[in-house]
């Protein structure tokens, strides 16, 4: 293909972190490039096509970009161009933040994967805000919400309201992020007391609202079979709307590098190829225990249309793209919108 013949070297030729920053300010600029890349997935959207309904939300298909690719929101024309049913923008805090010291963002080109602790790097909600007050018709937009670094755990809860409150009115759904390994002890959220905490705070708040905004959490890959039960008990008590699974991970599995060439890449959560079972394993574990009550949004190792397909028969409803996109190109959106037409046509 092209794009990994030709384009994926050159731009692999630069840092990760400043080829994103480049590519997507480019895009911000130049939204138009995105029809064009999306010639040959238009072709295949024109056809009869039965959208995917989830969280009370009607999808074109299933695929969209995950949280953490489009932090500030300044791509959302461009990324609705190239043909992405949804885009979650984030993760986003209360207050603006810089993230962790650079480089912070590392290419495992041997096994197709990636690590990054970038650290909630964004502009704050106001900001965030602002850029989504702009926001283009014809694209479902979540925003993944979080909290400022310096905030203890036991107040945390007030940077996922802040954040709630603030882009209410400019989002479809919200995503919770309490998994990101990349900012110190969130993962102790998910933890049953802190995590009902948040909820019920945010769910409060939308009884007050006008109208309704699904809520779903985004898990780590890294919780054992107890915790990923003692989850599923807060989702099935709070009654929040669905689940993104998963994050990156903490560990490091199934790689192709040495323990030192490793320590050089540093922390940071791994995403890619190494996540694919793990990641498709527990979206089969939760849809046998939540069924098709609370939808699962598949995020974690597609990256072949087969992956994607993989997830969607384990039980999610959706599946989110983001280091695949970067290995794959903008084709690989349209590989697997087609393979998933494909496989319905299959089955009638």
């Amino acid at each position: 293909m092209f794009y990994k013949s030709v384009i994926r070297p050159i731009l692999f030729l630069l840092p990760p972190e400043t080829i994103h920053h480049l590519l997507f300010v480019t895009f911000r600029f130049f939204p138009f490039i995105g029809r064009l890349l999306a010639i040959p997935l238009s072709r295949t959207l024109k056809s009869d096509s039965t959208p995917v309904e989830a969280f009370g939300l009607k999808f074109r298909h299933p695929v969209g970009l995950a949280g953490g690719m489009d932090k500030k929101a300044m791509a959302l024309r461009f990324l609705r161009n190239i043909g992405f049913s949804f885009v979650e923008v984030g993760t986003v805090t209360p207050l603006p933040q810089k993230g962790n010291p650079k480089p912070r963002l590392f290419r495992l080109t041997r096994n197709s994967a990636m690590i990054n602790r970038m650290g909630f790097n964004n502009p704050g909600v106001i900001e965030m805000a602002k850029q989504l007050k702009q926001r283009p018709s014809g694209l479902i937009v979540g925003g993944n919400i979080g909290k400022n670094s310096l905030t203890t755990n036991e107040d945390a809860w007030q940077d996922y309201v802040a954040c709630f409150n603030e882009l209410y009115p400019f989002v479809d759904f919200f995503v919770v992020n309490v998994s990101c390994p990349n900012i110190k002890d969130l993962s102790k959220l998910q933890d049953k007391e802190s995590l009902t905490l948040i909820l019920e705070h945010l769910i409060r708040i939308r009884k007050e609202r006008k109208f309704y905004r699904p809520i779903l959490m985004k898990i780590s890959p890294d919780l054992s079979t107890t915790q990923l039960d003692e989850v599923i008990e807060v989702i099935i008590a709070t009654g929040i709307d669905g689940v993104v699974a998963t994050n990156t991970s903490n560990r490091r599995f199934d790689l192709s590098y040495t323990q030192e060439e490793l320590d050089r890449f540093g922390e940071g959560g791994l995403s890619g190829t190494p996540l694919r079972a793990i990641s498709t394993e527990m979206i089969r574990y939760l849809y046998q225990k939540l069924g098709d009550r609370f939808p699962i949004i598949a995020s974690g190792g597609v990256m072949t249309e087969q992956d994607a397909l993989e997830k969607l028969s384990a039980g999610a409803k959706l599946v989110q793209i983001y280091t695949g996109f970067v290995y794959e190109g903008p084709g690989f959106l349209g590989r697997i919108v087609r393979a998933w037409r494909q496989n319905n046509a299959k089955k009638i």
